[in-house]
């Protein structure tokens, strides 16, 4: 098993990316750490995860022979995190891989944006990543190993409309990552990110996330499905599974990526390849050029 013994401290753990990691690094024997928090975000157009989620995770990581801690807490608080990392160390006396996974989005004009929607999502999505990678560095620099995987996204390579909050925070963790990665590369720390495209989770199956990608109110998972088809180079690929972007971070977080540092890692289905992609929603393609409100 590639992480037998090894633990893996997740955020955004409570479902989705975040669950897939848990499962996959627990099926390969690991000790899993996940943190959420847990309760919606009043600027977040869909739900969050729960408790009861969070202790779904837990149960799929035993009944995969894992062990599984799971903490309430808030990547926007560093106090937080550092309580995360401590409680974590305390259980399993180490960690290993720190994974952060925790991200949101909202769909707004930029200069509709209030300072709420701007703050939520950049402090869950960059300052959030910050204080995570803060809270684990000492405890790996002490070890004298260890691998810091962040998601990014896409759109930390471009943008779309309506999404300039969430396309700065996922360029911004880009330039973190490679300061972490050159900072901590002396201690045998590694640090490196992957760039999912649209992935079939709760975040992205949603009715906003709907509209947005589709362009209209009623859109159904079956049209947000087939809308995705377009965004991606390899045919047959819809939304992403979870899965797909947990393998990639296992790899990443293994010792078959020993040589790996400061690298953005896309997994979308080649989209990044599909030169000058048209982000207009699918429902407006046979209109003619123009504004979009």
């Amino acid at each position: 098993m590639r992480f037998g013994g090894k633990t893996f401290l997740i955020t955004g753990g409570a479902r989705g990316q975040g669950r897939a990691i848990a499962l996959r690094a627990a099926g390969e024997g690991a000790n899993i750490a996940v943190v959420d928090v847990a309760k919606d975000v009043s600027t977040v157009p869909y739900p969050l995860g729960t408790e009861d989620d969070l202790g779904e995770t837990k149960r799929l990581v035993e009944e995969a022979g894992g062990s599984c801690l799971t903490m309430t807490g808030d990547v926007r608080s560093q106090a937080d995190m550092d309580r995360v990392v401590a409680d974590t160390v305390d259980r399993f006396g180490s960690i290993d891989v720190f994974c952060a996974s925790a991200g949101v989005h909202s769909f707004l004009p930029f200069w509709k944006l209030t300072e709420e929607h701007w703050s939520t999502v950049i402090d869950i999505n960059l300052t959030g990543v910050w204080h995570g990678a803060k809270a684990v560095a000492p405890q790996m620099i002490e070890q004298r190993s260890g691998s810091i995987i962040i998601t990014s996204s896409v759109m930390g390579h471009e943008s779309g409309k309506d999404l300039a909050h969430y396309a700065a925070s996922k360029h911004g963790v880009l330039g973190l990552m490679k300061s972490i990665a050159y900072e901590l590369a002396p201690y045998g720390v590694r640090c490196n990110s992957v760039l999912p495209s649209v992935v079939h989770s709760a975040m992205g199956e949603n009715p906003e996330t709907r509209k947005w990608i589709f362009g209209r109110d009623d859109a159904t998972t079956e049209d947000y499905i087939e809308a995705t088809k377009h965004w991606h180079l390899l045919p047959g690929r819809p939304g992403l599974p979870p899965s797909s972007i947990a393998d990639a971070i296992c790899f990443l977080a293994s010792d078959d990526a020993r040589y790996i540092t400061g690298v953005e890692l896309p997994v979308d289905a080649g989209h990044l390849q599909l030169a000058g992609f048209n982000h207009d929603v699918v429902d407006k393609a046979d209109e003619p050029l123009g504004p979009w409100y």
